[in-house]
């Protein structure tokens, strides 16, 4: 098999005490916490203060849009809190738990310099005053996590709302969504919490929840990030490599078609998602008649046209409420390999999951 070039490597990580700053001589007020008790101190501390706190909650190897998070949580709150942590949960028993990106070292860099960012900046944003970053043991006390649909443990269940589209084939992902976030706001206890768009099912879960539940908390919810290409922001990005890359754009093409027919009128499922379907079908055809060493083949998992608040599908917009259009799409392995080829992290083996989404405003 030919060589690939890597696109980026992980550096180990050092751990610090609990509360202890990042770096002794940076203007940085990043304070990095491991176990909950004196994280819960330093929370009540700016309780006092009458300090407010928003919370990010990220899995690590961060990018722009979780950035773009952690700014808007700093304009709206004195002090923000962002988890770092690689939630077992929500990860299928044959999901990619293991060759998920962490980036510690890189994680860290890029919290503390946006952090000095922020005590520059003259509009007077808040500080990321603390990176809780737990062990498994922390976050799952009592028995160890289970990612099997029977297993046992403390669970939170959103449904039906975690049982269709990304929960179809990804039966324990909310779950484990539902019970890592409900884990965090206990501990955090924030005002303000903050989710990316593109994950529109998330945010959706996270909401239901939070009413739901009684949680005193606001969901926020920021713009989906993407890069030059129009490729949604993501960890998982990372996978891909320039041919794949190329292909799975195929997904954000096909969302802006059907939000095109939307705005010129169209209401009916049919008339709003059949030339996206048509492009994904075509597309999906003409890497098919490609050799190995030039396709990227993929599977198209779902293309949905959902109530805003259900997530059910529908067979025609109401234009009181508008609609949510989201897309999966799974890109395959890469079969053949040429000499040198960017095949991205894990070297074109691994299958990579691509999710993507559009709000349909509605018009009245």
């Amino acid at each position: 098999m030919a060589r690939c070039l890597r696109s980026f490597s992980t550096l180990p990580g050092k751990v610090l005490m609990n509360g202890k700053s990042l770096s002794d001589a940076s203007p940085s007020s990043l304070q990095l916490f491991r176990d909950v008790p004196p994280l819960r101190d330093f929370r009540h501390s700016l309780l006092l203060s009458s300090m407010s706190v928003g919370l990010v909650p990220t899995m690590g190897a961060l990018h722009a849009g979780h950035l773009s998070l952690i700014r808007q949580a700093a304009q709206e709150n004195t002090n923000v809190f962002v988890s770092v942590y690689v939630n077992p949960t929500q990860f299928g028993v044959n999901e990619d738990l293991d060759s998920y990106p962490r980036t510690w070292d890189a994680d860290l860099s890029m919290l503390q310099e946006l952090d000095e960012e922020f005590a520059g900046d003259a509009a007077k944003l808040g500080r990321i005053s603390a990176v809780f970053a737990p062990s498994t043991k922390t976050m799952y006390p009592t028995l160890p996590p289970s990612s099997d649909l029977d297993g046992k443990g403390s669970f939170v269940n959103i449904t039906p709302l975690g049982s269709i589209l990304e929960g179809a084939s990804r039966p324990v992902f909310f779950r484990g969504v539902a019970t890592v976030c409900m884990k965090l706001f206990n501990i955090v206890t924030p005002e303000r919490v903050y989710f990316g768009q593109k994950d529109v099912q998330q945010t959706v879960v996270i909401k239901r929840m939070v009413k739901d539940l009684h949680i005193d908390t606001e969901v926020r919810i920021g713009p989906t990030m993407r890069d030059d290409d129009g490729l949604a922001m993501s960890s998982r990005n990372v996978y891909l490599g320039t041919r794949r890359r190329s292909v799975a754009l195929v997904l954000q093409r096909a969302l802006k078609i059907a939000e095109e027919q939307y705005a010129r009128g169209k209401r009916t499922r049919s008339d709003i998602l059949s030339l996206s379907n048509d492009l994904i079908h075509l597309t999906a055809d003409s890497q098919e008649q490609m050799t190995p060493d030039k396709r990227a083949r993929f599977e198209a998992v779902y293309l949905s046209l959902a109530d805003p608040d259900s997530l059910e599908e529908v067979q025609e917009v109401d234009e009181r409420r508008g609609a949510i259009l989201s897309g999966a799409i799974k890109m395959d392995p890469l079969e053949a390999l040429h000499e040198s080829e960017d095949c991205g992290v894990g070297g074109g083996v691994l299958p990579v999951r691509l999710i993507d989404n559009v709000i349909l405003q509605p018009r009245i």
